[in-house]
């Protein structure tokens, strides 16, 4: 019997995968694989690299796909071919998990939660006939976790993917983790990740879960034990992974971090507003005064190590100063990579429940809507500006941010703090994606649409130039 898996890609806006260095595997589907019993042929079609329509072979007795919610159109659209011929679609991931009523419309089966203690159970099923509509996975033990299938991965991935923990007891307003893998930090076996990483080939891994350093001290020596493994084991892999802002002043981990090869840590730091930050139930960083923020990035630069900082913009309480207020800060605090992105209200959230109440969702055409939330776009109600404002006011912000000039600057300050050439390049290529995102597909391209540059420094519907402090940038 075949079993398809596929990996569905946003058609509408497509930035952050123009190259092949901002492209991972994607690690459910080659688990998913792994699960599967020896006399199933599994392959993955895979939209990174060649697009549904055009693959040569769609052959398959049963189809799975998983996507988050901007690849949720694409999902459905794709499961209404085989759908069509009658071959059953189980559509799991986030967004399933999220709005599963919704997926039910699109699919034959939703699959809610994490995969791995009821796959098996799913494909005897699907062997005797008796499919159900719903499948509930839950969070299992991590122990259960197999090492993904590498074989069934595209040739050209230049990055892997592994998992090593679940879970956040954080609650942050729009994150949909907690909801998603639970508040419960679940540690896979070390040795388990450690056979796992000498299986993989590729030299560049990308640690994917959502905090690598954790909030126990549990948490801490699993991450430690990692990295010794990855030390003793003599593995020569370049890494980067995400992790939360109290590991800055965690010296060993830092240390071990920079000896096992990681080049990049990703932090959410999202605002320079403390009382923003309190009201998103981002407590841990509301601890931090804006001006320490700079201290911690240090702290991490001189182990060699590249600091991606992420950042949101459209929290309630923005105003056009606001925002500019924030740019001002992320030229300041030192990042050497940023991620900029607009509010938006993932489905499991509790903001995302919120802006229902209060009526501020924008864009409500679901399921064709879900592809416009890919946080380069407005798609709430800002509580203070226009929505027409704030998207005309982050283009402004996006021109600085991402301009040539200031990444090649950002690139050299880089290098003088890391003293680490390796890690200032990872730095300055995750600066061009991140610039591909809220450029390309709609964007105001300065590469490709000079004749536009000089709208975006007018307030829109007239022209008047846009005023804003002298010493912004």
């Amino acid at each position: 019997m075949k079993l398809l898996l596929i990996n569905p890609q946003n058609q509408y806006r497509i930035g952050f995968s123009l190259s092949v260095t901002s492209r991972y595997p994607p690690l459910s589907l080659g688990i998913l694989g792994a699960l599967t019993p020896g006399h199933w042929d599994v392959r993955i079609l895979d939209e990174n690299f060649e697009k549904f329509e055009d693959a040569e072979d769609k052959s398959a007795d049963l189809v799975g796909i998983t996507s988050f919610s901007p690849n949720a159109p694409r999902a459905y659209e794709i499961a209404a071919y085989f759908r069509e011929r009658n071959i059953p679609v189980v559509y799991g991931g986030n967004h399933a998990s999220m709005v599963p009523d919704e997926a039910s419309k699109y699919v034959d089966v939703v699959f809610k939660g994490e995969a791995e203690d009821k796959w098996i159970e799913l494909l005897q099923d699907f062997e005797e006939g008796k499919l159900k509509p719903f499948y509930e996975g839950g969070r299992p033990d991590l122990k259960n976790v197999p090492a993904a299938r590498q074989d069934l991965y595209h040739k050209n991935y230049l990055f892997s993917s592994i998992q090593t923990t679940r879970g956040c007891p954080f609650k942050c307003d729009f994150c949909s983790v907690h909801t998603f893998n639970g508040t419960r930090h679940r540690l896979r076996p070390v040795n388990d990740i450690l056979d796992e990483l000498e299986q993989i080939k590729s030299e560049f891994i990308f640690i994917i879960d959502d905090n690598f350093y954790g909030y126990s001290t549990a948490s801490k020596e699993h991450s430690y034990q990692i990295m010794e493994g990855m030390i003793e084991r003599g593995f020569k892999k370049k890494w980067f992974t995400q992790v939360s802002l109290n590991v800055a002043d965690d010296n060993k981990f830092l240390k071990l971090a920079s000896k096992s090869g990681c080049k990049e840590l990703f932090i959410g730091v999202e605002s320079d507003d403390m009382e923003q930050l309190k009201s998103n139930n981002k407590l841990l960083n509301a601890k931090v005064t804006p001006e320490k923020f700079r201290k911690k990035f240090r702290n991490i630069q001189k182990h060699g190590i590249a600091v991606l900082g992420a950042f949101i913009f459209g929290l309630d309480g923005d105003t056009k100063e606001s925002i500019y207020r924030r740019a001002k800060f992320i030229e300041k605090s030192g990042v050497d990579s940023i991620q900029t992105a607009l509010l938006m209200t993932p489905p499991g959230t509790e903001l995302f429940e919120r802006m229902k109440r209060e009526k501020r969702m924008l864009r409500t055409n679901f399921a064709d809507d879900w592809k416009r939330y890919h946080s380069a776009e407005v798609v709430l109600e800002p509580e203070i500006m226009s929505p027409e404002e704030l998207q005309h006011h982050m283009y402004v912000i996006w021109h600085k941010l991402y301009s040539k000039r200031a990444m090649r600057w950002r690139f050299i300050k880089t290098l003088w703090r890391t003293k680490n050439y390796e890690s200032s390049m990872w730095a300055y290529v995750g600066n061009w994606h991140y610039r591909r995102i809220v450029f390309e597909n709609g964007g105001y391209n300065p590469d490709k649409h000079p004749d536009k540059q000089e709208r975006i420094f007018r307030e829109p519907g007239t022209h008047k130039k846009i005023e804003r402090p002298n010493d912004i940038f």
